[in-house]
């Protein structure tokens, strides 16, 4: 599974960091930059948490 980010849809709430922070970084502005792109199996409940955190859709998950 593949954590995917569509960095113009990125307004830098932050938000997708708190349910995942061994997933995402958040850089100086606030907007997100995903640590990895295949999500650790161990680590898909988070993902999917920061995916629903996110309130402008700007991180998916893909197969």
């Amino acid at each position: 599974m593949k954590l995917l980010l569509d960095s113009t849809r990125c307004q830098g709430y932050g938000l997708c960091q708190e349910p995942a922070p061994e997933l995402i970084d958040l850089d100086e502005w606030g907007y997100a930059q995903p640590r990895v792109t295949e999500v650790p199996p161990g680590d898909r409940d988070a993902a999917e948490a920061a995916v629903a955190a996110c309130p402008n859709s700007a991180l998916r998950l893909v197969k």
